[in-house]
């Protein structure tokens, strides 16, 4: 099950702001919080009692907290690869190692005796395999990306699948960073550009963010990097279909009542044989043998990727298969248009592979 998840920075916010927060942000679900003792800010005393305090509270409203670490913030508290009695006392969920600190001790870390999970960062080319293999608990281990505050910083997409393959294949659990778009958001750092781990997620829509990444089948957590997200965002983020790939269209104003039907009333799913120029859902024409879909005259010469089209009389054996362009084809008069996939949104079109299950969001 995919856990969604919340960033909170209690030293550049209130209690009462991180309360609201949180309480919010259970009420759709949420199971996760993201904090970061990198940018704590006073004396060894000062920041226990102030973390202490804060995981007390979320645990009081049902969340598991990931504190973001380095070998720094160890020596500050005074702990060690051997020595995690401190993060314990405090009442830590998850230890994440922004920075790590050597094989023999990275190993030792993961067998501490209270239990904690090891979070490594996802977003840097580790071995973790090779930890295992010299005797990390393999239990501990799990692995989240970083977040990157500067603009045209984060991951590329394709930098961001290979690293997160690479640690899925193995069985680690992942977790990756979506960024709000709510005004005067902010982070560890006094940068306010976003949060994301993907540089092109960066100015996405945060729903979009959550099913393109869903839709590589690797991320298990979904954590929203900056605060505070809107209540719109969360709940956009708590709707999103997490058993397969949703795409938003644009409904032509011609389309009819049937075919309205054909895009939101099947469950669609892409046949086996594939195409290499449309996705092709068949299970609609068994409703259609003996239902008229007359031809609707169309100016475009070609249908052009994202376009989503229903089979006319004028085909009537594949009269009300619903099918999604990939590439350019010839408007030959046997498809009515009846919705476009937006532009934004045909990143997702690449993850609907043959036999995957689909669907359309109708405003």
């Amino acid at each position: 099950m995919h856990k969604l998840g919340i960033s909170l920075y209690p030293q550049h916010s209130t209690r009462e702001q991180d309360d609201a927060y949180m309480a919010l942000a259970a009420k759709y679900g949420f199971k996760r919080i993201f904090t970061c003792l990198l940018s704590g800010k006073g004396e060894k005393d000062e920041i226990i009692a102030t973390f202490t305090d804060f995981m007390s509270r979320a645990h009081q409203y049902g969340f598991e907290v990931s504190v973001d670490t380095n070998p720094e913030i160890f020596a500050k508290l005074g702990a060690t690869p051997f020595d995690l009695k401190v993060f314990a006392d405090m009442g830590v969920d998850i230890i994440r190692l922004d920075g790590h600190f050597g094989a023999t001790e990275d190993i030792a870390i993961t067998r501490n005796p209270y239990h904690i999970p090891i979070e490594f960062n996802a977003s840097q080319n580790m071995d973790l395999d090779l930890l295992i293999e010299r005797g990390a608990n393999r239990h501990h281990v799990i692995t989240c990306h970083n977040f990157y505050p500067q603009k045209y910083t984060g991951l590329s997409f394709e930098r961001f699948q290979y690293l997160t393959n690479k640690y899925k294949k193995d069985g680690f659990r992942t977790a990756v960073f979506v960024s709000s778009h709510n005004q005067n958001t902010f982070g560890p750092w006094p940068v306010s550009a976003g949060l994301p781990t993907c540089e092109m997620h960066r100015t996405l829509p945060i729903d979009l963010q959550v099913r393109h990444l869903l839709a590589t089948e690797q991320i298990d957590d979904i954590l929203i990097g900056n605060c505070f997200a809107t209540e719109d965002e969360l709940k956009a983020m708590a709707q999103v279909d997490q058993n397969r790939i949703t795409m938003k269209i644009d409904v032509c104003d011609g389309a009819t009542e049937q075919e309205k039907h054909i895009l939101s009333g099947y469950r669609h799913f892409a046949r086996g044989d594939a195409s290499a120029y449309m996705i092709r859902s068949s299970l609609p024409r068994l409703d259609c043998r003996d239902v008229a879909i007359a031809h609707r005259p169309e100016s475009k010469p070609f249908f052009t990727r994202g376009d989503v089209v229903v089979v006319n009389d004028n085909l009537k054996h594949y009269r009300g298969e619903l099918e999604i362009v990939l590439q350019d084809m010839p408007n030959d008069g046997e498809r009515n248009l009846v919705g476009v996939i937006p532009e934004e949104e045909r990143i997702l079109l690449d993850f609907v592979k043959p036999e995957y299950e689909f669907g359309f969001i109708l405003d």
